[in-house]
């Protein structure tokens, strides 16, 4: 069964071409000009992965990513024509897998659908990740904690496999974004920052000191079992 992608944006044209290219690459697609016609579509057809654009009529494309991640992890692809830093960031602390800028490919969206989807599948190839009282089933996409399930986005899954998968051992930024997207970005190296803060409030909830993820200054972050 073909996977399925929401996109929510209010550019007509843009909703038409990637929504072709979508379809010509084997995807079912729906799509929402506004932001409430957005959500409902979201709890109507349960799609796998959503495209959101940040500037909507109605309801802006955060507080939709907010509304999603209090139900759960659904991949989000942020679409924006800011350019700003911050705004990036603020879409990726909310929980947002990816952000891309207008105007953009076609054909790297589609890219970019493929890679985020294939994180939530999971890699075979190293199935199970357990490291002290915590496992990762990579193909499953479950993450358990002292017998506690945590619902992750497929980032901050991909970040949290990657460290667990060897304790100790420190990654800098670009390693991370390296293992998450394939290929390392500078501009977006300080997301990765904006990932670990929601893996360290969803692995230690209570915010006691210290967590399983360790800052290494000047460095980056290592996992501690």
């Amino acid at each position: 069964m073909p996977k399925k992608i929401l996109i929510i944006d209010d550019e007509p044209k843009i909703v038409e071409i990637c929504r072709d290219y979508l379809k010509a690459a084997g995807f079912d697609v729906v799509n929402a000009l506004d932001g409430t016609s957005g959500l409902e579509k979201f709890h109507k057809e349960k799609p796998d992965l959503i495209v959101l654009d940040l500037m909507l009529p109605n309801i802006d494309g955060l507080d939709i990513c907010r509304e999603i991640r209090k139900e759960g992890s659904t991949p989000i692809i942020m679409l924006t024509a800011r350019v700003e830093e911050s705004d990036k960031l603020i879409g990726l602390e909310l929980g947002a897998d990816d952000y891309m800028t207008k105007p953009f490919s076609p054909r790297e969206l589609v890219a970019r659908v493929r890679t985020v989807l294939r994180r939530v599948q999971g890699d075979t190839s190293a199935e199970v990740i357990r490291s002290g009282n915590l496992t990762l089933d990579r193909n499953r996409f479950i993450a358990n904690l002292d017998n506690r399930e945590i619902a992750l986005t497929p980032t901050e899954f991909e970040i949290l496999a990657t460290l667990a998968s060897q304790p100790g051992r420190i990654f800098t930024r670009a390693q991370l974004l390296i293992a998450v997207r394939g290929v390392a970005f500078e501009s977006y190296e300080r997301a990765i920052d904006s990932h670990i803060r929601n893996l360290r409030k969803k692995l230690n909830p209570t915010g006691e000191e210290p967590g399983c993820i360790v800052t290494v200054h000047g460095v980056g972050y290592k996992f501690t079992a």
